[in-house]
């Protein structure tokens, strides 16, 4: 699985992480993983999954954490995780 995670500030992207599992895991868990590498690359607070976040990610495999995932300020307007290709 490839999940690709984007930083975005007023429509330009600041910057974005790769991130590939080939583990076993399930897809639940390899998206955690992610999200939680995303993170640490990052150096960004865990996002918090909101019922709006699962939603969408759920129909398009693509979710967006904005200010209201985030418990701490974040210098950005949101980020974007996606996976773009799946085992």
């Amino acid at each position: 699985m490839r999940i690709w995670a984007r930083q975005f500030k007023d429509t330009h992207m600041l910057c974005d992480e790769l991130i590939i599992d080939e583990s076993k895991d399930t897809r639940t868990h390899k998206i955690f993983n992610a999200i939680e590498e995303i993170s640490k690359r990052m150096d960004l607070p865990a996002p918090i999954w909101l019922d709006r976040n699962i939603k969408s990610f759920q129909r398009g495999s693509v979710v967006r954490f904005d200010r209201d995932s985030f418990i701490e300020e974040i210098p950005f307007d949101y980020l974007e995780v996606r996976i773009i290709e799946e085992d």
